[in-house]
């Protein structure tokens, strides 16, 4: 799926959480992005919530509650936020409580958190003042930890697919690296890196990895499409091009294929003692 990586200079790539407007397309269909985006790995969630010193856990940019709910299954009380109250909106129906703002204005209202966790959401976020943030709800030895899935399907196959947003999307290059895998967030990995230093409040950043695999069938697969960022944006002809395209490009490589998930995880825990304490 795209996401923002190396390798352009797109400005959206440079500094996305500048790009707010594209964080709050994928309410559009909350209901398809919950059923088709792809879950994280277990072993990635457990070993978050191993290493955060309590259960308390806000989900920023909790979208419809996918993450939140994988953390609350594992023993975790969760809060979610998001800016988008259409996605908040689904994580409460859900099951998962959640409130509406961007997290870098959101009130906290003297609550504090065990650990503050992002799923696929941290780079519309600004690095430097949701770090900055995230110290300021955390207690002392509390944990952050910002992930993505990088997804890659066979190499023919990505291949083809790109091909596909270069002909149908020929003035985005954005969209036409699309599923790079764990290379291809480069950028957005040490970007988020870069902020948690930069606030002087946490210890050094990590970089954790987990893998699974997943299979889908051409249907499965563009039922997902839609939901990737941006998309929901496309006027509807285009979007039926670039369906029509991929879909034929699933069928060549015979109607079903497997994608490598990597969930890439930026996490340190804060110090001690609140910056001006």
């Amino acid at each position: 799926m795209p996401t923002p990586s190396s390798g352009s200079a797109s400005p959206c790539d440079q500094e996305p959480h500048r790009h707010r407007q594209l964080a709050e397309s994928f309410g559009a269909d909350p209901d398809r992005y919950d059923r088709t985006r792809p879950r994280y790995p277990e072993a990635m969630v457990g070993r978050i919530a191993a290493a955060s010193p309590g259960p308390d856990l806000l989900d920023v940019g909790c979208g419809t509650g996918i993450a939140a709910r994988q953390f609350h299954a594992a023993g975790c009380r969760v809060l979610g936020v998001d800016v988008d109250a259409r996605m908040a909106g689904w994580a409460r129906r859900s099951g998962i409580e959640a409130e509406v703002a961007a997290f870098e204005t959101w009130d906290p209202a003297g609550r504090t958190f065990d650990a503050v966790i992002a799923g696929q959401t941290w780079h519309w976020v600004d690095p430097v003042a949701g770090a900055s943030k995230a110290a300021q709800v955390l207690r002392p030895g509390g944990r952050l930890a910002v992930f993505w899935n990088a997804g890659q399907p066979p190499p023919g196959l990505a291949a083809a697919f790109s091909a596909v947003y270069r002909r149908v999307l020929p003035d985005a290059p954005l969209f036409h690296r699309t599923m790079t895998g764990p290379d291809g967030h480069s950028t957005v990995l040490a970007r988020a890196a870069d902020g948690i230093r930069q606030t002087g409040a946490f210890g050094d950043p990590q970089r954790w990895r987990f893998h699974r695999q997943q299979s889908y069938t051409r249907d499965e697969w563009l039922d997902q499409v839609p939901t990737f960022g941006g998309h929901s944006r496309f006027p509807p002809a285009t979007l039926a091009r670039l369906l029509a395209g991929l879909g034929a490009a699933v069928d060549a490589a015979g109607g079903a294929f497997t994608v490598r998930y990597t969930a890439v995880v930026i996490t340190a825990a804060r110090a001690g003692t609140r910056p001006g304490e």
